[in-house]
C-alpha cells in the first residue's frame, strides 16, 4: 500500500473538471502525474470520476461528483521554491505563475512582500488557490507544497487553537515557525498567528489568521484524507475530530473549525483501484449506507461476502 508515507491526503472536489484540472497541474509542477482514474457509479451525484495525482511529491485526490461545493482561498496551496533545492527557483515560481494566470484570478499581486523576495497568491481557472513563494535558503527545508489554512470571519483568531488541537489528535507531529503580527498591522489584531506551520503523520500544514474582511470559510470543497489502518484508528480519528453530527457522511466530518476531514481505511484505494467493476459497486453502495466507516463490512462487499 503506496500510503504509508502519505497518511493525509488533500482531496479535491470538483463538479466535473477533476480529471481536467489534475491534468493541468500535471502540466505545470515538475515530477508530477497521474496515477489512477476510477468512476464510481450509482452516488447520489451519479456516476462520479475519481483522481489520484502527485504534484511535485505532494499526493492528492480529487473527485467529480457535481456543482455541491465551491472551493475558495481559505484552503490553499503554498508551492516553496527553494533556491538551495532549485536551481533558478525564480525563473520557475514565473513560469508557474504564469501558466496558473492563465483564467486565473490574482490574490496579491506577483512581487516583492516584506517577508519575501517574491510572492504572489492566485486562485486558477479551477477555482483552486496558490501561493507562490521564493523561500529563503536558510531557512528550514519544507516540502514544495503545503496544504495553507486561513483562519477568517468567525475562524479568525482560532489559528493557534487549531494548531493546538490537531497536534494533540494526530500523536508524533511537529510544531514548526510561529510568528505573530506585531503592533499597528491594523485590520490585523496583534499576537494573532501570522503565520506558522506544523506536521502531522508526515504532511507539513500552514496555518494563519487574517482579520480582513472576506466572504467565504472552510467547507468541503476541500477536505484532508486520514489513511487509517485499523478500525480502532478510524474510531479514534472519527471520535476526536467529528464536531458537527449532521455533516457525518460516508466517511466525512467536520472538525470544530470547519474543516472537512475524511476518515478512510488504508486498504480503500487498493478497493477502489484493483477491483472489478462489480467490487466497486458493492463497496460503493456499502459506504453510501454509512457514515462513520465500518472497515469488516467493506471487506465484506469487496470480497462479496
Amino acid at each position: 500500500m503506496s500510503n504509508s508515507n502519505h497518511k493525509i491526503v488533500p482531496h479535491l472536489w470538483y463538479d466535473k473538471e477533476a480529471k481536467e484540472a489534475a491534468e493541468f497541474y500535471a502540466s505545470i509542477f515538475p515530477d508530477s502525474k497521474i496515477t489512477n482514474v476510477t468512476t464510481i457509479r450509482n452516488t447520489p451525484s451519479g456516476d462520479s470520476e475519481i483522481v489520484s495525482y502527485e504534484l511535485w511529491g505532494q499526493k492528492f485526490m480529487a473527485i467529480s461528483a457535481g456543482p455541491f461545493f465551491k472551493m475558495n482561498p481559505s484552503v490553499s496551496f503554498t508551492v516553496n521554491f527553494d533556491p538551495s533545492r532549485e536551481k533558478e527557483a525564480g525563473e520557475k515560481l514565473i513560469e508557474v505563475w504564469n501558466k496558473l494566470s492563465d483564467g486565473g484570478t490574482v490574490l496579491m499581486p506577483l512581487d516583492k512582500y516584506p517577508f519575501s523576495e517574491r510572492f504572489g497568491w492566485i486562485q486558477d481557472k479551477f477555482g483552486l488557490s496558490w501561493q507562490l513563494i521564493l523561500t529563503n535558503p536558510e531557512g528550514e527545508e519544507r516540502p514544495a507544497i503545503v496544504p495553507s489554512l486561513l483562519f477568517i470571519g468567525e475562524q479568525c483568531g482560532n489559528a493557534e487553537e487549531a494548531i493546538r488541537f490537531y497536534l494533540s489528535v494526530f500523536k508524533n507531529g511537529e510544531q514548526g515557525l510561529l510568528v505573530r503580527y506585531p503592533k499597528r498591522m491594523e485590520p490585523d489584531n496583534e499576537g494573532l498567528i501570522m503565520f506558522s506551520d506544523f506536521k502531522l503523520k508526515n504532511q507539513w500544514f500552514t496555518a494563519m489568521d487574517s482579520t480582513h474582511e472576506h466572504r467565504f470559510s472552510f467547507n468541503e470543497a476541500i477536505s484532508f484524507m486520514v489513511y487509517c489502518d485499523t478500525q480502532e484508528e478510524l474510531d479514534y480519528y472519527w471520535e476526536k475530530l467529528s464536531a458537527v453530527p449532521e455533516a457525518e457522511q460516508c466517511g466525512w466530518l467536520k472538525d470544530q473549525f470547519g474543516v472537512s476531514w475524511q476518515i478512510v481505511p488504508s486498504e480503500m484505494d487498493e478497493m477502489m483501484s484493483k477491483s472489478t467493476p462489480e467490487q466497486r459497486d458493492r463497496v460503493t453502495k456499502a459506504f453510501l449506507k454509512m457514515k462513520k466507516f465500518n472497515l469488516v463490512e467493506l471487506q465484506k462487499a469487496y470480497k462479496g461476502s
